[in-house]
């Protein structure tokens, strides 16, 4: 039973909400801020469950257009999507209001966009737009909602919402900051779904699924290059712009291994063979980032 759930939420595509997640405890730890982990845990708590939950209903989803055999009965599984979706909403909804209501709106979008990727009369997944949408909620808003919790008040915006006003202050370094943390779990978490619709694009267009790359062609192969090279730049800003150590420029060192990867799925676009070049990227370039993010913070408190 166990082995079939986890098999139904595909436990093992996971990486995308995980690592994004260790990197930015590993920033924490690194200017020295210390992590609120009741909120951490039951944000992470929330996270995970709900990135099952859209799997679960990916799976359940596509089961009805491509004749995919679900690892339960129908009913089961509809079943299962419910209450993983009530747990993690419950968890989502109970650390809003240890929190504040921008905690609520973020989270609120993330569920919407999680439920309608693959629900609804035109899902995102049958567009062209499944590389942005993962990109942002993966590789930004989780950043972004995990340090949001584990920051002063303030640091990063204000809100202040009445019946009559909306008040919205942000504090623009800050939010660069972010941004520019954010670019790398961006670039490798859209890549991984980019090399997947990539490799699926005569069976989607068979099921009337348009994605990215039917309407681009070749350039989506360039554009799955050019977001790795972005997520390496970005490196390099971090620490131009003081955010991080010199010693942060060690992450560049998977990058070799990177573009070895590229090289390989350059020749073969192969669901089987090759699609796992940018899971292997997205491993290398995200552990490299936390590591080296974490090494920078315990080399500031030894010297």
């Amino acid at each position: 039973m166990i082995k079939k759930f986890l098999k139904y939420v595909e436990i093992t595509t996971k990486i995308t909400s995980v690592f994004a997640f260790i990197m930015i405890i590993s920033y924490l730890y690194a200017i020295g801020q210390p992590i609120n982990w009741p909120l951490t845990i039951l944000f992470f708590s929330s996270m995970f469950l709900f990135d099952l939950t859209t799997t679960a209903i990916n799976n359940y989803m596509d089961s009805k257009s491509n004749d995919q055999e679900l690892q339960f009965p129908r009913p089961v599984a509809l079943f299962i999507i419910y209450l993983i979706f009530i747990i993690s909403a419950g968890l989502g909804i109970w650390l809003a209001l240890l929190t504040d209501v921008v905690v609520l709106l973020i989270g609120g979008l993330c569920f919407l966009c999680g439920v309608f990727y693959t629900y609804g009369p035109i899902p995102i997944s049958r567009q062209p737009l499944g590389e942005i949408f993962s990109g942002i909620f993966y590789g930004l808003l989780i950043p972004f909602l995990l340090l949001y919790i584990n920051m002063p008040s303030g640091t990063y915006l204000t809100l202040d919402l009445s019946l009559q006003t909306l008040i919205i202050k942000l504090q623009i370094p800050q939010l660069l900051t972010i941004i520019l943390l954010s670019v790398a779990p961006v670039c490798a978490t859209a890549n991984i779904m980019l090399a997947n619709n990539i490799c699926d694009l005569e069976k989607d267009i068979q099921v009337k699924r348009f994605t990215l790359p039917f309407y681009i062609g070749k350039k989506a192969l360039y554009l799955f290059a050019a977001l790795y090279y972005t997520a390496y730049f970005s490196s390099v800003l971090l620490v131009v712009f003081k955010i991080l150590s010199p010693l942060y420029l060690l992450s560049l060192l998977t990058f070799p291994l990177v573009q070895k990867n590229i090289a390989v799925f350059y020749r073969k676009q192969d669901k089987e063979t090759t699609f796992v070049m940018s899971v292997k990227n997205y491993i290398l370039l995200m552990s490299g980032n936390s590591i080296i993010i974490f090494v920078c913070g315990l080399v500031d408190r030894l010297f």
